[in-house]
């Protein structure tokens, strides 16, 4: 269960960014954020910070 952005709600502020502890998220080619779920080890702490919740864990 990894955490997956909604694309059309991120608003690109990168609070997510600096808040994962493994790296798993980074802002893409649009200025979103982007989830690895190869690395993303489903702590939710993106979830939290998240000012638009653009986040969910599924």
């Amino acid at each position: 269960m990894a955490a997956v952005v909604n694309q059309d709600i991120c608003i690109g502020c990168g609070a997510c960014v600096g808040v994962c502890p493994v790296g798993a998220i980074a802002l893409n080619d649009e200025g979103k954020a982007a989830v690895d779920p190869d690395v993303c080890i489903s702590c939710g702490a993106c979830v939290g910070v998240c000012p638009v919740g653009a986040i969910t864990l599924e």
